[in-house]
């Protein structure tokens, strides 16, 4: 199990448990705020299992059915995320129109609140290790998770001045308003990861800022070439794809040709250890004056 793995089985150790600490707060309180919060937790679990297994999918090496591998798993545990999402929604918002209808006195115990904030202390400190590990190993599945948990912090801290606002004031409607301000928040969240993940899934470009890196190191170990045109890159997952046509000398030999191939491959295997490179060779008078220019 690599330390992508590892890390995606980590999640679904830590959801569980949030998520039983939050299931008690809400037991002891009757809090439909509180409800709403450990309904994100079930989606929580739901997704780091998703996520793990997305991840040990991609890890497989390619096959004959799949030459290019397996990477593009990762996103689907973001969408399916996404569509979690949607259904805790669903639930908050119905837990929060039968409160509206039956009002229940909220009942603040202290063990109640302390179990809810340990659980979001457990959480913010994890989701700050998703996303630097995330970010650092390239892995959407990760950092989606990651960004789905702190947006549960942010709620869980809502819901707690909203449960505060509603005892201090003695309006009971400010505890199913919070639950349902939590749930348009989750819906925010599931919307922006499905609108990533698509992207990807879509082919998406590599960044500006990589792109830009990317041509450098071409023009900086290119000697011998004319230029590089038609630069095309997507990310799969941690993987970039690279591909361009290299303008060379037509009375250059294929050996040589192929030297100066090798040399930008290695260069650029250099600078990101997990980008894939193809290279079209063509002779002079495809010169476009355009792209990369060599000489």
């Amino acid at each position: 199990m690599d330390q992508t793995a590892k890390i995606a089985l980590g999640s679904i150790v830590v959801g569980v448990a949030v998520l039983a600490l939050k299931t008690v707060a809400y037991l002891l309180t009757g809090s439909v705020a509180l409800y709403s919060d450990a309904a994100e937790s079930v989606v929580n679990v739901a997704a780091a299992v998703a996520a793990f297994v997305a991840v040990r999918l991609s890890a497989a090496p390619p096959d004959r059915n799949h030459p290019y591998g397996h990477h593009k798993a990762e996103y689907l545990s973001a969408v399916t995320e996404g569509v979690l999402i949607v259904v805790a929604a669903a639930a908050i918002f119905n837990e929060a129109y039968r409160f509206f209808l039956d009002p229940r006195p909220l009942e603040l115990t202290p063990l109640g609140i302390g179990a809810n904030l340990a659980a979001s202390a457990i959480n913010a400190a994890w989701c700050v290790l998703l996303l630097r590990r995330g970010r650092a190993l390239r892995s959407p599945a990760l950092v989606a998770d990651g960004k789905h948990l702190m947006t549960d912090v942010v709620s869980s801290i809502g819901v707690l001045i909203g449960i505060a606002a509603a005892v201090w004031t003695g309006k009971a409607w400010l505890d199913p308003a919070i639950a349902c301000l939590v749930a348009v928040n989750v819906l925010w969240s599931g919307f922006q990861l499905v609108r990533a993940s698509v992207g990807g899934l879509m082919d998406e470009a590599a960044d500006d800022a990589t792109v830009a890196r990317i041509k450098g190191v071409i023009a900086a170990n290119a000697d011998g070439a004319i230029e590089a045109h038609d630069l095309r890159t997507r990310q799969a997952g941690r993987l970039t794809f690279v591909d361009f046509h290299l303008v060379v000398p037509r009375d250059l030999r294929v050996a040589e040709a192929h030297d100066i191939c090798d040399r930008i491959e290695r260069a650029l295997h250099e600078d990101d250890a997990d980008t894939i490179v193809t290279i079209h060779v063509e002779p002079d008078e495809k010169a476009k004056h355009a792209g990369i220019i060599v000489l």
